[in-house]
């Protein structure tokens, strides 16, 4: 099973919408350095944060955690 990289996916969005890391730390009442190392230095991010960029960025930014759930709880379950 392959590693999600959320922050990779947060970032791509930002792109697509030709924003930039501060408008969204401004948009979720962060501090823009501190967005920035969480985004760039892969560090983890809490689901609310994760929820908040969600609604801002309009994506379900925990669908794809969802999918790689649902594949490990089916692999799981035919290895039985």
């Amino acid at each position: 099973m392959s590693a999600i990289h959320i922050n990779h996916l947060i970032l791509k969005k930002l792109e697509e919408k030709d924003r930039k890391i501060a408008w969204l730390a401004k948009q979720v009442g962060c501090s823009s350095n501190n967005l920035r190392r969480i985004l760039k230095n892969n560090r983890d991010i809490y689901a609310g944060l994760i929820f908040h960029i969600s609604e801002v960025l309009e994506e379900d930014f925990f669908a794809c955690y969802s999918k790689e759930l649902s594949e490990r709880l089916n692999a799981n379950k035919n290895k039985r």
